[in-house]
């Protein structure tokens, strides 16, 4: 007799094992070793999340009620992969250019990235996955009560409902933990992804070594195997044709519409061509699956009582010949079949609730200030989307308690199917046909999402659980035209033929009649020459900007979005590729298609639009799709493009002699006064020197008189050869003269040194540190790195103007590096002076304000540059912010 601990032992140690692989996917893929992790075999593997719980469990038991209908389940993908991959292809290419992160971000980016779109397809795909995840629920449960029931126990409802819900709660922290990392739709879900090619193994080798038990340990051998289905009942072929067509269209439609299968399918493919391999290793797979579906469920019927249930002829086949480790292992690739499909399928409902609900719910709370106002919105992203993963799983807990729970799988599965697939009509017309507007699709998948939950969802939940007999019966109020499976008096049909017909009838005319008689907005246009001629148009066409943005205030907004460091990145990136230093790129029209991009990849299209318009208060028109739209002839785009990119380098070369000259202007007027300040420098600790010697020399004074006069020649001695240092070793610098000395050390240590060394009191400065960040290993010269800091801790001290002044000290790695960024919570530098505050000859205060030549912060640029690294001014902090990029170990040996 099997021990249903033991059971429960074996599946948290699976569960571990899980968690161990995706963890370790995850470090391999940080540390940059995620080649292996882009296979096209690791991405067919994870296509088979389609192969869940119905197809593991269910199956068998659709086979044991319809016979061969279960083929049909099989056959829809197989013949999506195999004749009809271009569409996959064209959707993958779209997902590239656009950034796509999720089914609704398609529909609604393509539609004008409308937000409202995006909400329609969210709740539509939440609710029509409900009842998949209670399918998910509802077999793991029963999978557990099978065992419980071999060990001698007999479950009760309560026993059910309880581990239902503990299951749940193991999904939801699973999908927490590996699904939230990441926010950026490059930075795909390695540790999922993984873990879902192990579940896709051990669920075929499971059913296979199931399959080879029940052939050749029951029934002898393929001969005898073969004779015993000839003389079952399920060897009649009585299968209906119009319910074998619609099956076939459904689960072919199912395929590329649920969110999950979007999921993998889209957002996860790391290449193109791995659909290529797909397009033959998927069905071959899903033929390996389908192999013993057949002869399980004839010798189930053949050996287990008549009350047993088919759908888990799988597990209590082995159990009932005391093949317990079989019925262990089979256990786990149901249970594989089973958490594998949930986990992805929240992570795509978490990221569209997130994206097309969350955010732009709290974007409009904002008003217009919604995309600066104060807050991390990556955390607002991140806590919404954990949040809708909890949400989801007990979506679907409260169906499967609804529903009783005693369903057949098969029949949960395709009440899912069919809501998914509403979305069908709206998504191929939107990807080859331009007409499609955002008026026509939205009523379409409303009109569909209304006659699929009144004809299938809400009949599928049980007999007066929502609605009652005599609705089910009589229609509502009577009116018998709109009984639920008998509309408009058509009675007869299969419900689900029926349900689908209706549904999806109603759906495309309404999609298509408001379409025709409604026009697309200009932005509907271009997104639709974009979708519809994809491979045509280049994903980085230049756009025109109506309206303006101060890169600082797109620096704020992306830096929520994004993280400091990686939109630091870009920002930086878009300024060296236009010949500027530093983060605050020109607010071009390139820049501004190229930043809603990438922060579409974390909040999707549309609110990555609706936030970018917030601050440029204009709208995007692409030059290209202009043409597209327009049909003009091919020479006509090239001809306009050569005259835009002779303009663009025209304005760039004007730009750059503008910014030179100003600068030049700005650096002769700071050389001046600068002259003027250093020349006042001078002569007046001279004076003091000169009047304070006479005294003495010519004065009889006591001794408490000379002391203090021979105290203040003394000072003024310092403070004029500190600025004789300062200009000697600026001159020094800039000549390349001085002298480098190699030390090894440490960043925490050298800090520390800087601190003490700049002479601040804690009342003067409050200094925050991260010290566990700090334990980087130093090779340069530490005196001069020592002095760039203590320059400026002591310049955060003099000019942090707030009643209680901070200096925030932290260090990051990147790009195989590490920067230390000093950040006070002052005003900051004005943005005017920016530019010019690492010149010689440039004062940002004056020096009544806080003294000092003003040599600082020039010397600190040119001490870098000799050690190898760099010192840049940081926008975008709050206060004034300087980033200290540290010498590599290597720049300072090639000095």
């Amino acid at each position: 007799m099997l021990s249903f601990n033991l059971l429960v032992v074996v599946a948290l140690a699976y569960v571990l094992l899980l968690f161990l692989v995706a963890f370790m996917a995850e470090r391999r893929a940080a540390e940059g070793e995620d080649g292996w992790l882009r296979s096209p075999m690791i991405y067919t593997l994870s296509i088979s999340i389609y192969c869940t719980a119905w197809t593991f469990y269910g199956a068998v038991g659709y086979a044991a009620r319809s016979g061969f209908e279960f083929v049909t389940i099989y056959l829809g993908p197989t013949l999506v992969m195999v004749g009809w991959w271009w569409i996959l292809r064209r959707l993958v290419r779209i997902g590239k250019t656009q950034r796509i992160t999720s089914i609704a971000d398609l529909i609604s980016s393509r539609f004008g990235k409308s937000t409202q779109l995006g909400m329609i397809v969210t709740i539509m795909a939440v609710i029509a996955t409900t009842p998949y995840i209670a399918l998910q629920l509802q077999s793991v449960t029963l999978s557990f009560a099978v065992f419980a029931d071999s060990d001698g126990s007999s479950w009760s409802l309560g026993d059910l409902n309880a581990t239902a819900i503990w299951v749940a709660i193991g999904l939801a922290v699973f999908t927490i933990v590996f699904g939230t990392r990441n926010l950026d739709a490059n930075e795909r879900h390695h540790g999922i992804v993984i873990a879902v090619a192990v579940e896709a193994v051990v669920k075929l080798v499971a059913l296979l070594a199931v399959g080879i038990f029940v052939v050749w340990g029951l029934a002898g051998g393929p001969s005898e195997m073969l004779a015993q289905i000839e003389a079952s009942e399920l060897s009649t072929w009585n299968q209906d044709g119009g319910r074998w067509i619609t099956l076939i269209f459904l689960s072919a439609a199912a395929f590329l519409c649920l969110p999950r299968m979007f999921q993998v399918l889209v957002v996860e493919n790391a290449d193109e061509r791995h659909l290529h391999v797909a397009s033959w290793a998927f069905p071959l797979y899903l033929m390996a699956m389908s192999l013993f579906v057949l002869p399980i469920a004839v010798v189930g019927l053949d050996l287990l009582p008549e009350s047993a249930n088919p759908d888990l002829f799988v597990l209590t086949l082995p159990l009932s010949q005391g093949q317990n480790g079989l019925a262990i292992f089979s256990f786990l690739g149901g249970f594989s079949s089973a958490t594998s499909m949930v986990i992805v399928s929240t992570i795509a409902l978490a990221t569209m609730v997130s994206n097309h609900i969350v955010v732009p719910i709290w974007l409009s709370s904002g008003g217009n200030e919604g995309a600066m106002q104060s807050g991390d919105v990556r955390r607002v992203i991140v806590i919404s989307r954990r949040l809708s993963i909890a949400g989801i799983l007990a979506l679907g807990y409260l169906y499967y308690r609804l529903s009783g729970g005693g369903t057949a799988l098969a029949a949960i599965g395709l009440v899912s199917f069919s809501g998914a697939v509403q979305v069908l009509p709206v998504m191929l017309g939107g990807i080859f046909w331009r007409g499609a507007t955002r008026v026509g699709a939205a009523l379409g998948l409303v009109t569909g999402l209304i006659v699929w939950g009144w004809t299938l969802f809400l009949p599928s939940i049980g007999e007066n659980a929502v609605l009652s007999a005599a609705v089910l019966l009589e229609g509502p109020c009577g009116i018998a035209w709109l009984r639920p499976q008998a509309l408009f008096g058509i009675e007869g049909l299969d419900p689900l033929i029926h349900g689908i017909f209706w549904s999806m009838l109603f759906n495309s005319a309404m999609f298509f009649l408001c379409s025709v008689m409604s026009f697309p907005l200009p932005l509907e246009r271009l997104q639709g020459a974009q979708f519809v001629d994809v491979f045509a148009h280049s994903a980085q066409s230049r756009t025109w900007t109506r309206g303006t943005a101060d890169a600082e205030d797109l620096l704020i907004m992306s830096q929520r979005i994004l993280g400091s460091t990686q939109a630091q990145s870009v920002f930086q990136a878009a300024a060296m590729d236009q010949g500027k230093e530093g983060y605050l790129p020109d607010v071009t029209p390139d820049f501004v298609e190229r930043l809603e991009r990438e922060l579409s990849g974390s909040v999707g299209a549309a609110t990555a639009h609706a936030m970018i318009g917030q601050l440029t208060q204009g709208s995007n028109v692409s030059v290209e799709d202009l043409i597209a739209v327009a049909d003009e002839a091919a020479q006509i785009l090239e001809y306009s493009n050569q005259l835009e990119a002779k303009s663009a380098e025209q304005e760039r070369t004007a730009r750059a002699l503008r910014e030179a000259n100003a600068k030049l202007t700005e650096v002769s007027e700071q050389k001046d006064a600068f002259l003027s300040q250093i020349s006042h420098e001078l002569r007046t600790p001279m004076t003091s020197i000169r009047s304070f010697s006479e005294i003495l020399r010519e004065t009889e004074i006591g001794p408490k008189d000379r002391s203090k006069y021979a105290g203040i020649i003394h000072n003024e001695a310092i403070r004029l050869t500190r600025l004789l240092d300062d200009l000697l070793d600026l001159s020094v610098l800039e000549n390349g003269q001085v002298e480098l000395h190699q030390q090894s050390g440490s960043l925490s240590e050298l800090i520390e040194r800087a601190i003490d060394a700049s002479g601040v009191s804690k009342k003067e400065l409050r200094i925050i540190r991260v010290n566990a960040e700090e334990d980087v290993p130093l090779h340069t010269d530490l005196d001069r790195l020592a002095q760039v800091f203590i320059n400026l801790i002591t310049n955060a001290a003099k000019y942090c103007d707030v009643e209680e002044p901070e200096l925030r000290i932290s260090v990051q790695a990147i790009g195989g590096g590490h920067v230390v960024d000093f950040v006070d919570n002052g005003a900051g530098i004005p943005r005017s002076k920016q530019a010019m505050i690492f010149e010689k000859f440039t004062r940002v205060s004056d020096q009544s304000t806080a003294g000092g030549a003003g040599l600082g912060l020039a010397i600190c640029r040119e001490v870098m540059s000799r050690l190898g690294g760099g010192i840049t001014y940081l926008p975008g902090q709050g206060g004034a912010a300087f980033r200290v990029t540290l010498p590599a170990p290597q720049a300072l040996a090639a000095q």
